[in-house]
C-alpha cells in the first residue's frame, strides 16, 4: 500500500445544510485561501449542499451523505435533488483527481473532536494516531464494519470525516469552529510533511472505537416513542456503559437498563438528526491497536 505524493486535497463542508461549522469554514477558506494552501499539493474547498444551507435544513429531499454508493451514482433512475447532486460532486472530485478527502460535520451529541474512518488503510490510521498524539481530546471511530460505502468519504480511499459536537443544528459554536479549523490545519501540515518525506512518527498505540449496533428509543406497537435517554447517560458519549446501567427513562417513570453482557461505549447519544432513522445511540467497543503491527504500508 505504498502511497505516492498527495497532489490534490478536497475539504468539503455543508454535506448537511444545517451543520454550520463546516459551511462557514468552507466560506472562510474561500475568502482566505492561503489558510489551506501548502507548497506540495493543491487544496479544493467545496460547499456540498448550498440549497439545503439556504433552506436551513439537513437536506432537501434525501440525506446527501447516503447517496455516494457507486452503484447509485451510476443509476439514471435516481433523480431526487441530493441523488443528482451526489453525481455532480462525485464527477467534480474525480475530475480534480482528489486523492485525500476531508469531510466536515457537526453533531448535537457530545462527540467532542471525533475522527471517522471509513476504512483501515494504514495511511489513514497513521494520520489518526498522529492527530491523537498532538491532541488528547481527539477520538477515532472506525465505521467500515457497520456502514455501507454510501458516504461522501467513500469517494477517496485516503481521507477522514471530522465530526464535532455538541452544537445545535443551524447555529455556530466559536470554540468548536476554531478547534475544527486547527485540526484541519494539522492534517494539511501532516500531508505536507509526508510529501517532503518528513511525516511525524506515529505513537505506539491507537485507541479505536468500533460500532457494534444501533439502539432505538423504547416504542409501543404503533411505533410511538415511550421514553427518553436517561439523565445519567445523556451527554456521556465515549464513556463506559456497563451491564445493568440505566439507558432510558420511560414516561411512566420506569427505567430501561442496558442488558448486554459486556461493557460498551455509546456514541451519537440523542443525535437529533438520527431521530428520523430510529437511532437513539450507537454502542461501540473500545480497542487498542498496535501501531507498529497494523500500520505497515
Amino acid at each position: 500500500m505504498t502511497i505516492n505524493q498527495i497532489s490534490q486535497v478536497a475539504i468539503v463542508g455543508g454535506t448537511h445544510g444545517n451543520e454550520l461549522i463546516g459551511v462557514y469554514l468552507i466560506k472562510k477558506f474561500k475568502q482566505f485561501p492561503d489558510l489551506i494552501k501548502r507548497p506540495s499539493f493543491k487544496t479544493l474547498s467545496l460547499l456540498a449542499n448550498p440549497r439545503a444551507f439556504e433552506a436551513g435544513r439537513r437536506y432537501i429531499e434525501t440525506d446527501l451523505n447516503r447517496c455516494f454508493n457507486i452503484q447509485d451514482l451510476n443509476t439514471p433512475m435516481l433523480i431526487q435533488y441530493e441523488q443528482l447532486l451526489a453525481k455532480v460532486i462525485y464527477q467534480q472530485l474525480q475530475k480534480s483527481q482528489v486523492d485525500f478527502l476531508i469531510d466536515l460535520h457537526s453533531s448535537t451529541a457530545n462527540m467532542g473532536l471525533t475522527i471517522l474512518l471509513g476504512n483501515d488503510h494504514p495511511f489513514n490510521l497513521r494520520l489518526a494516531a498522529y492527530l491523537c498524539s498532538i491532541n488528547s481530546s481527539v477520538r477515532v471511530l472506525q465505521t467500515k464494519s457497520t456502514q455501507k460505502n454510501n458516504r461522501l468519504r467513500s469517494i477517496s480511499e485516503l481521507g477522514i470525516t471530522i465530526e464535532v459536537g455538541p452544537v445545535a443544528q443551524g447555529v455556530l459554536d466559536a470554540g468548536l469552529f476554531h478547534k475544527t479549523e486547527k485540526l484541519i490545519a494539522a492534517i494539511l501540515d501532516y500531508l505536507e510533511q509526508y510529501n517532503q518525506n518528513q511525516a511525524p512518527q506515529s505513537p505506539g498505540t491507537l485507541t479505536l472505537y468500533y460500532p457494534l449496533e444501533s439502539i432505538d428509543f423504547p416504542r409501543n406497537e404503533a411505533g410511538e416513542i415511550l421514553g427518553m435517554i436517561h439523565p445519567s447517560l445523556e451527554g456521556n458519549d465515549y464513556l463506559a456503559l456497563n451491564p445493568g446501567e440505566q439507558m432510558f427513562v420511560n414516561f411512566d417513570g420506569s427505567v430501561v437498563v442496558y442488558q448486554g453482557k459486556t461493557t460498551v461505549y455509546p456514541v451519537f447519544i440523542n443525535e437529533s438528526a438520527y431521530w428520523e432513522k430510529g437511532i437513539a445511540m450507537y454502542l461501540t467497543s473500545k480497542q487498542q491497536l498496535n501501531c507498529s503491527k497494523n500500520f505497515e504500508a
